[in-house]
């Protein structure tokens, strides 16, 4: 795992941050510095999602690693953000809730952390943008 403050220095971890490209308008997750289409003549610019989307794919693990095991079954899926890049995350609902196209929005939540005394690992989750849903905030 890496040190503490290498890890909250990574913004678009906690922040769902990534780039644009001014020259054509491409969003990119996370955020680069080259405009793989433009090239040099793209003009990148920091730009922070809305964190809505869609889920494109998803899969239930049902055999997580170790330090995962109290939340099997969970729901691990690809969002596509309104802006249109895909992002590989967890997907906070039961897994048979869990279907193709189903609107989600970006939650902060815990990923994971180094034993009883360690350091808490957060990041971005996503969980069904319908109000009703509530996910609780306590699922890692």
């Amino acid at each position: 795992m890496p040190v503490p403050r290498f890890w909250r220095k990574i913004r678009h971890r906690y922040n769902l941050i990534g780039s644009v490209c001014r020259n054509c308008g491409t969003y990119y997750y996370p955020p680069r510095n080259l405009c793989p289409t433009c090239r040099r003549a793209g003009k990148m610019e920091e730009y922070q999602f809305k964190g809505t989307g869609k889920v494109v794919s998803y899969t239930v693990i049902r055999t997580p690693p170790d330090q995962f095991q109290e939340l099997k079954p969970y729901v691990l899926g690809i969002v596509e953000l309104d802006e249109g890049p895909r992002v590989t995350s967890q997907i906070i609902c039961d897994p048979e809730e869990a279907k193709i196209g189903m609107r989600v929005r970006q939650v902060f939540r815990k990923y994971t952390e180094d034993g009883e005394d360690g350091v808490i690992y957060y990041g971005t989750k996503f969980e069904p943008e319908d109000e009703e849903y509530d996910s609780g905030g306590d699922n890692l």
